[in-house]
């Protein structure tokens, strides 16, 4: 039988969760992750949305051969990009619970 009661309670918790991450995603914008390669040759700052804020490149990397120089922002983009999206997916698992079973969800 259909218990209107139980509907009534699962789409208030619905609607929680929903502002919960809304919540998160809005915080994700001013979360800071920072990360380098080369020793420092190369710094990237990215936020929680998995946008490149920064990009800092020692005057001294330029002296490398291209090549080189290309795989030190490659590496330390992708470390800021897997930084936050890591820190992005463990806020969102602590708000919905681990209800999404880790499963990654695009932009986060």
């Amino acid at each position: 039988m259909f218990n209107k009661g139980n509907m009534t309670g699962m789409l208030k918790q619905a609607r929680e969760i929903q502002k919960k991450i809304e919540d998160v995603q809005s915080e994700l914008e001013d979360l800071v992750v920072e990360a380098d390669s080369g020793g420092g040759m190369v710094k990237v700052v990215s936020n929680g949305k998995q946008e490149i804020l920064d990009l800092t490149i020692d005057p001294e990397a330029l002296k490398e051969e291209k090549e080189l120089l290309e795989d030190l922002i490659i590496s330390a983009v992708n470390k800021a990009l897997t930084q936050s999206q890591e820190e992005s997916q463990n806020r969102m698992n602590a708000v919905t619970g681990n209800m999404l079973g880790g499963m990654k969800m695009p932009g986060m």
